[in-house]
Order: C-alpha cells, then structure tokens, then sequence
C-alpha cells in the first residue's frame, strides 16, 4: 500500500477545475463552521485547508473532499463550550488538542483495519443520529438567525431562553437570515453548475448589509488573521482528561462514518473502490494538522466530493488544488471576508441542518417498521437532548438485540429432533424406514445454518423435549459456524445422553464446528466408530444399536405391532 494517494497528472485539467469549484463551494461553509463552532472564521477555513489537503494526499479515496462538516461542527461546538466553561483561559487550547487527539484516533483505526468495521450500523440508527445532529445544528443557529448571541448551555439552553430571544429579536439581522435561507431554498437547479447557492447567498447578503445598512447595528465575522496560524501546543488538565479523551472519541467516530459514508458516494459516482483503512489515516493526519495549527475538525464532505466528481475530478489533485485555492484566499483576500454578517451564515448553517435531516426516512419509517421507527425517533431524541455517544451505544444495542431476536427466531427453525419421519427434514427412502423401524428409540437431532449464540435455547429446547430415547444422531452436516454459546448447548446434550447410557452418532463434523467440539472435549465422549460422514450410515448404526440392546432397554420400549 502506497502512503499517498493515487496522483498523477493525466487529468490535470479536469482536475484542477474540480478543486476550483470545490474550493468556491467551501469558502463559505468553512466560514459558516467555524463562526458556528465557536472556534472562529479563521478556524474554519484553516480546518477547511489543512484537513483537505492532508487528507487528498495521504486518503485513500482520490475524489473525496474533506473539510469541516455539519456533524462535525456540531460535536466541535459542544467540546469548545464544554472546555471554555470549564477552563476560561486554556479552554480553546484544549479543545484544539482534542482535535488532534482525534485525529490520533483515527490514524489507529486505520492502522487496526477497522475501516470496514464503521459503517456496519443498522441504517435506523445512522438516520436517527445524522437527523438528530441536523436537529441540534438547526436549534444552535436561532440565536444568530434572530440577530443575537447564543446563549450557554448549547441545545437545552437556547430552548429554555427561546420567549426571550423572540421577545429581543433585531429585525435587521433576520431579515438577513431569511433572506440567505430564501435564496438557498429557491436557487434553480440547473445555475449550481455554474455559482454554488451558498456563494451567492453569501455575496448578497454580505453587500446588502454594506451597502444598505453599513452603519445599523450587525454583527460581521470580525478580524480574520493573515498570516500563517501559530502551532498549538498540546494542552491538557487533568480534571478535564477523561473529558477530552471522550470528545476526541466522538468526533474520531463520527468523522469516520462521515467520510466512509462519503467515499460510498464517490465510488457510485465514479465506479472505483476506495481503501477504508487507508482514507482513515488520511482523516486522522489532516485533523492532527489541523488541531496543530487551530483548525476546527472535519471529514469527508458530500457535497464538496460530489462537486469535485462533477466538475471533472478524478484524482487527489483535485483535492489539493481545492486547499491551494482557499490558502491563496485566506493570505491575499481575508480582509474582505470581515464585513460578511454573521446572520448570512446563520441562514447556510441553518440550511446545513435542514438538509442533514433525513426526511425521506422520517415520512416512512413507520410504515417500514414500528421498531425501526422507534429506534430513529428514540435515537433522534437522544442526540438531541441527551449525548451523541450515547444516543449511538443505545441505538446499536437496541438494534442489535431486535436483529438477534429475528435471527434467532428464524435460526430457531432450522433446530428439528425428530424420532419419526418429519415433513421439514429431507429424508431419504431409507432414512424414513429406519426411523419408522426404531420406533421412537432413535433421536435424530438436525442442525442446518449458522448457529449463533441466539439458537442455543432452541438447541436446549428441541432436545428437552424428547427424553425417552437409546440412541442419539447429531447431523451438523449443514452448519458452517458454530457459535460458542451454541457449541455448549450441544456438549450439554451429548453429556446428558452419554450419562444416561445412550449412544451417540455425530454426522457431517468439519472446518470451524470440529475444531470447537474438540476444543470443548466432546470428540472425546463419542466413540470414534460413531463418528460418520453420511447420515443414512448413521442411522443404521444407531437402529442395528438399539436393535442389539433392546433387552438392555426393556420391553416396554417396544411397540408391540412392530414385533409381531
């Protein structure tokens, strides 16, 4: 595996205009992050250069744009506020060290092989959390949108103090706000190709409040450094360790689902394979460099790769030419980025939330499944008004458990003791004979399919419910993984046959199930004689068995009509 990404410059042309059109599209939105996390506009687009132009060069998918995203900025706000509340003076410092710690993270995932891993959540969970961050990233911005500051206590402050931010509402200000969420909302289509909506809504807004209002009462993004960003040294407190250590979790996580999510986008749109594990090294070292130099956190952006594809990208020169692009605008151009109203940015935030929201799966969840419906809305609520990480843990969990339960339902049938012929077992001409001829004195236990931990019961279950036997024949033959709660359930059932004096027969044993059976030491309980690849063998083994010791046995065992 290469340590770059795939570059080469036989697309340099199409390439190159991705990154320009990629870059035009994040220039409003790394503004709109950074003033949104609490960070500042210069965070914002330094994490919009950085995270990008690392995470093209080291990535392992060639078209993805990285950058600060809505989930994101979202979690980065909760961990600013969270820290500066806590330490005034060092609060941001250590929140820039969480950053990095992320990115730490993330390098280690990769390295573990684990990018196959992320995005195996049940879809109700994913839609609960992306819609429950769109949520919260809605909430955040009333404040600005109505012209104010935000209040502390991030999400259940800002509803609790929400008469009040009504009741002082600068009229000004949202009217900007409308007016750049109008122009996002109503943008025809088929102009996007030629000016992004954000950039346009940006630029009007900005020269309305200038030319029209330059000397009313509006809140601007303010000084923007530059030159070069300071190196932030690493800042830790050790009654906020434990705290941080989490945070990074959090956005390590999130910022992978984010990005794999995203390379999926861009492996349909291109037709190519992206390397997971690859693409989560090239996230964890463009959040380290950017928490290093006071950068806000990032990923994968939709919206940035799907322009960049679009636009004639197909190689990590696209991505870098993107940061290029935007470092040329904040060193040369930055002062004309101050008069921007922190109200536009208000209105694309408050946008970024709408559109994070999954609606296509809120209107039909309930019609798919009451259950999976529960679990978003359960989830929703969680990431909203509880903690991302937990909304995630129990949203999995319950998830799991439903989906085991279906399983184990379903595995459950695949679980037949039978002593006669059974419609839901083939048996063959010879089979159902012997079985008739045994009359009840043979237990033919089948197994087919995965046995997880889930079917145990029904093992236990299947084979409590017929006692009066002599000989048992256990047909694994069509059970490719035995699970080691399953694996018990069956050496309890061949150690209750053998201490009550019965024989035992094991068919078909092989690959993954024969070695935990030995490992467990019930090959050692059954005669090696009786241990057989074919059933029909095994069952007139088992019939000529109990035929040979029917006296051993006792008559009253015996259908009369079956003797004479």
């Amino acid at each position: 595996m290469s340590i770059t990404n795939k570059i080469h410059f036989r697309n340099l042309q199409g390439d190159i205009f991705g990154g320009i059109t990629a870059a035009v599209i994040a220039l409003p939105m790394a503004l709109t992050f950074g003033v949104a996390s609490g960070a500042g506009a210069s965070a914002g687009l330094w994490g919009a250069i950085l995270i990008g132009f690392f995470a093209a060069l080291f990535g392992g998918t060639p078209t993805l744009i990285s950058e600060p995203t809505g989930p994101m900025t979202v979690v980065m706000t909760a961990v600013i506020a969270g820290l500066t509340a806590a330490n005034p003076e060092n609060g941001l410092a250590m929140a820039f060290t969480v950053v990095m710690m992320a990115g730490v993270f993330q390098i280690l995932f990769g390295f573990l092989k684990l990018g196959k891993y992320i995005t195996l959540m049940p879809y109700t969970v994913i839609s609960g959390f992306m819609s429950g961050i769109g949520v919260i990233l809605i909430i955040l911005q009333t404040a600005p949108f109505l012209g104010q500051a935000s209040p502390k206590g991030g999400v259940i402050g800002t509803v609790q103090n929400l008469p009040q931010l009504i009741a002082n509402i600068n009229p000004l200000e949202t009217v900007l706000a409308v007016l750049t969420v109008a122009i996002l909302f109503f943008y025809p289509s088929k102009l996007k190709k030629f000016l992004p909506p954000q950039l346009l809504a940006l630029i009007v807004g900005t020269l309305i409040a200038t030319l029209l209002f330059a000397n009313a009462d509006i809140r601007r993004i303010g000084e923007i450094s530059v030159g070069l960003p300071s190196l932030q040294i690493p800042t830790f407190s050790v009654s906020q360790l434990q705290t941080m250590l989490v945070d990074a979790l959090v956005l390590a996580m999130l910022g992978c689902i984010d990005a794999l999510l995203t390379s999926l986008v861009a492996d349909s749109l291109t037709r190519t394979e992206h390397n997971s594990n690859k693409e989560l090294i090239g996230q964890g070292i463009g959040n380290l460099v950017s928490g290093l130099f006071g950068g806000i956190a990032g990923a994968g952006a939709t919206m940035g790769t799907v322009v960049n594809i679009q636009s004639g990208g197909k190689t990590a020169v696209s991505g870098l030419s993107r940061a290029l692009v935007l470092l040329v605008v904040v060193l040369g151009l930055s002062q004309y980025l101050t008069v921007i109203p922190s109200a536009v940015l208000a209105g694309i935030a408050l946008k970024v939330g709408i559109d994070i929201v999954d609606w296509g799966f809120i209107k039909r969840a309930h019609k798919i499944s009451p259950k999976a419906a529960f679990i978003m809305y359960g989830v929703i609520a969680l990431t909203v008004f509880v903690d991302l990480i937990v909304a995630v843990g129990v949203g999995v969990f319950v998830a799991n458990m439903l989906t085991i339960e279906r399983l184990s339902n379903h595995r459950a049938d695949t679980v037949k003791a039978v002593t006669y012929d059974d419609e839901e077992i083939e048996l063959n001409q010879e089979e159902k004979q012997l079985l008739e001829r045994a009359n009840g004195r043979v237990l033919l236990f089948y197994l087919s399919g995965p046995m997880i931990f889930g079917v145990a019961k029904a093992i236990s279950r299947e084979h409590n419910l017929i006692n009066d036997y002599q000989a048992l024949v256990l047909d694994l033959t069509e059970v490719p993984i035995l699970g080691v709660t399953s694996s018990l359930a069956l050496e309890n059932a061949i150690e209750e046959a053998v201490e009550n004096g019965r024989q035992v027969f094991l068919v078909g044993l092989g690959g993954q199930a024969e070695k935990r059976l030995r490992k467990l030491g019930v090959m050692e309980q059954v005669p090696p004689q009786n241990i057989l690849s074919d059933r029909t063998t095994a069952l007139r083994q088992a019939v000529a068995y109990v035929d040979e010791h029917v006296v051993d046995f006792g008559m009253d065992t015996i259908n009369p009509q079956a003797i004479g």
